[in-house]
């Protein structure tokens, strides 16, 4: 008896003494991350760990212009804007002065971050693809400046631009032909003679074109000069090739890298020629200065959105305007540069020897900053001696918006035109916008925004400017560069002349037409409207 006692007191004590150490152990467990906890409250109260962030993004940041609107910016707003990605420093915004040098000057803010200075944009383009971008420009150098340094940031290494009006004053082609990849032509009389021999005026694709005022003249006058531009790609190495307005920036989301070079360098090798499709600025005031740092609202080509979606909230997106876009909704095309290429307008490319091989990219863009001025709207009626008669004008332009703006522009005084503008053009319901937005119609693109306020905050702008003043160069017009000519006249002629004689130019010439079957130029084209997409749901 004594005996069972004695085991069963031993075996109360080893119980007890488990239950104790079990409490010590749930103790421990339960201070140790209150007592961490405390110690890192601490150690921030007393500013021992820092914010990254704060760090990175200056006090007075601001957000960029239509985040208040978007579910992006909403999410941040509790921050007030700081440690934002998106943030940029207050002194970046543009300046509504007309001077070149303080619109495209330094910051004054020491705060911002130079995220491309020191960046050498001259490196030699060992890198592949090589990419070259041409365009036929009149625009004004603080417009020309940020496009090109932008495309240059995602992988664009030469330029070919032929140049009148504005763009080719000694002030603007000075500073243009001291960056290096970039090429001025000037719209000279022995360019003219040259392009009144090509090939394009005998054959019949572009002959709708032919000897019309205003948007269809400007039209084949850019079809020319890509011709011209295929020729001197081709002597430079290029790979790739896309025609591209000043107004008109690519977007290469959807590539692994925010690169243009990337997401070229991923296309197939079997692909001739890719299509990017555009999105339309959405302004949302009526004073903007300088529409690549000021806009961020677009709308979604309709490419890129579901059926239903266009389909339903077609009337919302249209806004009483006659189409979906208020321009163009075809996109622009990018294209391998090969032997026999020729330009099929200004959107596409084609190939007198076969019909190219194609893709469209699902989430690479153009982003067509459209009508983003007020001052557009007369600038436009200035190039332009139609008419502002409904049937004049449809000699002179293509889109049904462009000719309502002319006779607005030419008809109405200053104030009927803001009305108009606003009515139209800007996006002030704020409501709509919003709905718009998280439907997928809008989009809010930054990318670009951010790119240029920091080449911008960087000085590299004011730089080009400053540099070519102190190393002037002699301007180089097409009469000194006969090789250009002799060189576009030669490949012309090759291309008819390949596998025959002389005497077979005539035979060739057939040959080539029955394989190109003169396929119609693609002109700019407006998104299908309502009734057209029905009738071809039905069909």
């Amino acid at each position: 008896m004594a005996g069972y006692r004695s085991a069963s007191s031993s075996s109360a004590a080893g119980a007890g003494g488990a239950a104790v150490f079990a409490m010590r152990v749930l103790l421990l467990l339960t201070l140790l991350p209150l007592a961490l906890a405390a110690f890192a409250f601490a150690l921030q109260w007393r500013g021992g760990m820092r914010d990254p962030t704060g760090t990175v993004w200056p006090a007075d940041t601001q957000r960029f212009p239509g985040m208040e609107n978007s579910p992006l910016g909403s999410s941040s707003s509790s921050t007030g804007g700081r440690g934002s990605y998106f943030a940029v420093s207050s002194a970046s915004a543009s300046s509504a002065a007309a001077d070149c040098a303080e619109i495209l000057g330094r910051s004054a803010s020491s705060h911002g971050i130079s995220l491309y200075r020191g960046w050498s944009f001259d490196t030699d383009t060992a890198i592949t693809p090589k990419i070259c971008i041409t365009g036929s420009t009149s625009a004004s150098l603080h417009q020309i400046l940020p496009w090109l340094y932008y495309h240059k940031v995602i992988g664009v290494s030469h330029f070919i631009l032929f140049v009148e009006g504005e763009a080719a004053k000694p002030a603007v082609t000075s500073v243009l032909e001291s960056i290096r990849g970039v090429k001025i032509i000037y719209r000279t009389k022995e360019l003219k003679e040259q392009q009144d021999r090509s090939r394009i005026w005998n054959e019949t694709w572009l002959s709708g074109f032919f000897y019309k005022p205003c948007n269809y003249e400007l039209f084949v006058k850019q079809s020319l000069n890509m011709e011209m531009a295929i020729v001197m790609a081709r002597e430079a190495g290029m790979d790739w090739i896309i025609h591209l307005d000043t107004d008109e920036l690519i977007h290469p989301a959807g590539a692994r890298e925010y690169s243009l070079r990337r997401l070229l360098l991923d296309v197939p090798d079997n692909v001739d020629m890719v299509i990017f499709p555009n999105y339309e600025s959405s302004v949302e005031r009526d004073d903007i200065k300088d529409p690549f740092t000021e806009v961020s609202m677009f709308k979604k080509n309709y490419d890129h959105l579901p059926k239903d979606t266009y389909f339903g909230l077609y009337k919302e997106a249209t806004r009483g305007n006659p189409n979906y876009f208020l321009t163009y909704g075809n996109g622009k095309s990018a294209a391998r540069v090969q032997e026999h290429m020729r330009p099929n307008g200004a959107h596409r490319w084609h190939n007198y020897m076969k019909s190219p091989n194609e893709i469209k990219l699902e989430e690479a863009a153009i982003l067509h900053y459209t009508y983003t001025k007020f001052s557009d709207l007369t600038s436009r009626r200035d190039r332009c001696g139609c008419k502002p008669t409904k049937e004049d004008v449809k000699r002179c332009f293509i889109l049904e918006f462009d000719r309502l703006a002319f006779i607005i522009a030419s008809t109405a005084t200053e104030q009927e035109m803001r009305n108009w503008y606003r009515e139209h053009v800007v996006w002030t319901d704020k409501d709509t916008n919003l709905k718009l937005l998280r439907k997928g119609v809008l989009t809010r693109i930054y990318a670009p925004m951010a790119i240029i306020r920091g080449l911008k905050e960087s000085g590299i702008f004011i730089d080009a400017v400053t540099s070519a003043k102190a190393h002037p160069k002699a301007n180089i017009g097409l009469e000194n560069n006969e090789s250009i000519h002799t060189n576009v006249t030669a490949s012309q002629t090759t291309t008819l002349k390949e596998g025959g004689n002389d005497n077979s130019q005539a035979t060739a010439r057939k040959i080539l037409e029955m394989i190109d079957v003169q396929e119609e130029a693609m002109p700019p084209m407006s998104p299908p409207g309502f009734l057209e997409l029905m009738e071809s749901a039905l069909s």
